[in-house]
């Protein structure tokens, strides 16, 4: 299992302590360090179930900046996800991730749900 996180980011931490506090092994990534690909970030959509516009970590400095809000309406799934590609601090975190499951952002009972499944 690797948690994909920030560490400044508080609900990253929270997600760690949740591991950590659960017993739960998981290796650490930082999205910052380690942009996701393109290719990634469609396995995640896909596995995860979520819409890509929900990748965006919409209360993100870079998100407001560049008017994301208003620029994701007219935007292909195509390039929204060649946006989220170009750096970490645009993706929802943390993210979860193991073979065959993923969980963006952090909540303590869809972590439970998801960690019973792994």
């Amino acid at each position: 299992m690797k948690l994909i996180w920030y560490p400044k980011c508080g609900t990253c931490r929270n997600a760690k302590k949740w591991l950590d506090e659960k017993g739960i092994s998981y290796e650490l990534r930082d999205i910052t360090l380690e942009k996701p690909t393109e290719k990634e970030l469609r396995s995640w959509q896909k596995k995860s179930g979520t819409d890509v516009r929900k990748m965006f970590n919409t209360s993100g400095r870079l998100y407001r900046e560049m008017n994301l809000k208003e620029k994701l309406k007219t935007m292909s799934e195509d390039e929204m996800f060649a946006l989220l590609a170009t750096d970490g601090m645009l993706v929802k975190r943390p993210v979860l991730t193991d073979r065959n499951k993923v969980v963006i952002g952090f909540k303590a009972e869809n972590y439970e749900k998801a960690c019973e499944e792994f």
